[in-house]
C-alpha cells in the first residue's frame, strides 16, 4: 500500500509530485476521507509492505500519524506489514513524532536530505539545514527503527565533483542502512524547468555520468550493495516495498494523486485535494490514468524496471508469469543490449552493463519501443 500525504510547508524548487499547504481542518479532513477511501477497496490479501509518501508525511502531528497509521492497520485486518516506511523531512523529525512511528508498526524512515552543503540546499530550495539533518538523523537513530534510508541528490547546479563526493563522504560516516542517490530532474511545471528554459542552468550529460559512475564505485567499496540504478544497501536493508512495485506485484494507492495497481486496473486518484474528496465521497477512487492490466502491459514494464535492477531479469520466468505475444520482440531487442555491450547475460539473466546503466533511461524507451503493438 502507498498513501500520499499531501502536506508539504513549501515547494522545493525541483518537485513535481502533488502537494498543498497544511491547514488543522485540512488534515483533519484528509484523514476521513483516507478512512473512507480504505473502505472502498477489496481486501484479497493481507499487506506485504505499506509505505508513506508526499508532500511531507512528517509534517502530520504525532496524534494524526496515530490515526492514519491506525487506519492502515484496521484495513489489514489489525496485522502488521513485514516493511512499513514513511518519508521524513529533516526539519519535521521530532522525538514525538518517531515515538508515534514506532507505536504504529513502522519499520524504516527514508529522510531526503539531498545534500549537506547550505548553498546547494538553498540552490534547491530545501526548507532545512545542514545541522538539521544531523540532529534529526541522531534522533531517528535513537528511536532505533530496522532500516534508515538517506536520498541524496547529484548533479546539482553548482556542484562539482568533489562537493558531490563530499555529501558521499559525509553520509558514509552517519553509516545509514540504505542510501538512495538520485541524479537532478528537471521536471516541468518546477522552479528549476523555469531556469533550465531561461538558460540560467545547463544539462551536462558528460558531467552526470561521471558522477554516476564515482557514486557507484565509492558506495559499492564502502559495503552498499547496489541493487537497483539509484539505490544502495547494506545486507539485509533493501527496500522490500520498492522491489514489489519494479517486480509488478500488486499495490494499493490512497489519497490524492496516489496510483494503484491491483484489480486488474493500473489507475491513479486526482493530484486535486478537492476532486479526490468529491471522488471518494462519490463512492469512487482511481478515476484517472485508468488501464486494463494486460499481461503485455506487465511484460513490460517488468522488463523496463527489471532491467534497472543490478540482478537483471530472467526472460523465460517473465515470459511464464506474463505470457503475451510481445515476448518475441522482446528477445530481439535483449539480444540487441547484449551484442551492443549495453547488457550481459549470464546464467539465463539478462543484466545491463555499467555503459547500459548509465544509459537505463535510453534502454527503457528501446524496450518500450520494441515490445509495443501487442493487444493482450
Amino acid at each position: 500500500m502507498y498513501v500520499h500525504v499531501p502536506f508539504c510547508a513549501s515547494t522545493c524548487d525541483f518537485c513535481a509530485f502533488y502537494q498543498t499547504g497544511p491547514t488543522a481542518e485540512g488534515v483533519q479532513r484528509f484523514l476521513r476521507a483516507i478512512k473512507s477511501e480504505l473502505a472502498l477497496v477489496l481486501r484479497p490479501r493481507p499487506l506485504t509492505t505499506v509505505f508513506w509518501g508526499g508532500g511531507t508525511p512528517g509534517l502530520l502531528s504525532s496524534n494524526d500519524i496515530r490515526i492514519l497509521g491506525e487506519a492502515v492497520r484496521d484495513y489489514n485486518g489489525g496485522g502488521e506489514p513485514e516493511e512499513w516506511g514513511v518519508e521524513m523531512a529533516p526539519a519535521s523529525v521530532t522525538e514525538a513524532r518517531l515515538a508515534a512511528l514506532k507505536d504504529i508498526g513502522v519499520t524504516r524512515i527514508s529522510m531526503g536530505a539531498q545534500s549537506f552543503q547550505p548553498e546547494l540546499l538553498e540552490g534547491l530550495g530545501r526548507q532545512h539545514t545542514r545541522e538539521q539533518v544531523f540532529r534529526a538523523y541522531e534522533r531517528i537513530r535513537q528511536a532505533d527503527f530496522a532500516s534508515v534510508n538517506i536520498d541524496l541528490m547529484f548533479a546539482l547546479p553548482g556542484q562539482d565533483e568533489a562537493a558531490w563526493m563530499a555529501d558521499l563522504e559525509q553520509a558514509l560516516i552517519l553509516a545509514p542502512d540504505h542510501l538512495s542517490t538520485y541524479c537532478l530532474t528537471f521536471e516541468e511545471d518546477t522552479k528549476l524547468w523555469v531556469k533550465l528554459s531561461e538558460g540560467k542552468v545547463k544539462l551536462d550529460p558528460e558531467h552526470e555520468a561521471r558522477l554516476y559512475e564515482k557514486t557507484w564505485g565509492c558506495l559499492n567499496g564502502a559495503g552498499y550493495a547496489q541493487y537497483e540504478v539509484a539505490n544502495f544497501a547494506r545486507e539485509g536493508h533493501t527496500c522490500r516495498h520498492n522491489l514489489n512495485t519494479w517486480n509488478m506485484h500488486e499495490w494499493i494507492g490512497v489519497g490524492p494523486a496516489a496510483a494503484g495497481q491491483h484489480g486488474g486496473v493500473r489507475g491513479a486518484n486526482p493530484s486535486d485535494l478537492d476532486q479526490w474528496h468529491a471522488d471518494v465521497a462519490r463512492g469512487e477512487r482511481m478515476t484517472e490514468d485508468r488501464v486494463e492490466l494486460t499481461t503485455a502491459l506487465l511484460a513490460e514494464d517488468a522488463l523496463i524496471f527489471g532491467l534497472r535492477m543490478t540482478a537483471g531479469v530472467d526472460p523465460v520466468e517473465l515470459a511464464r508469469r506474463f505470457p503475451c505475444p510481445a515476448w518475441s520482440r522482446a528477445r530481439g531487442i535483449l539480444s540487441e543490449l547484449v551484442a551492443d555491450g549495453l547488457a550481459e547475460k549470464i546464467q539465463g539473466k539478462v543484466r545491463l552493463t555499467i555503459r547500459g546503466r548509465l544509459l537505463a533511461d535510453a534502454v527503457g524507451a528501446a524496450v518500450m519501443e520494441a515490445m509495443d503493438g501487442s493487444t493482450e
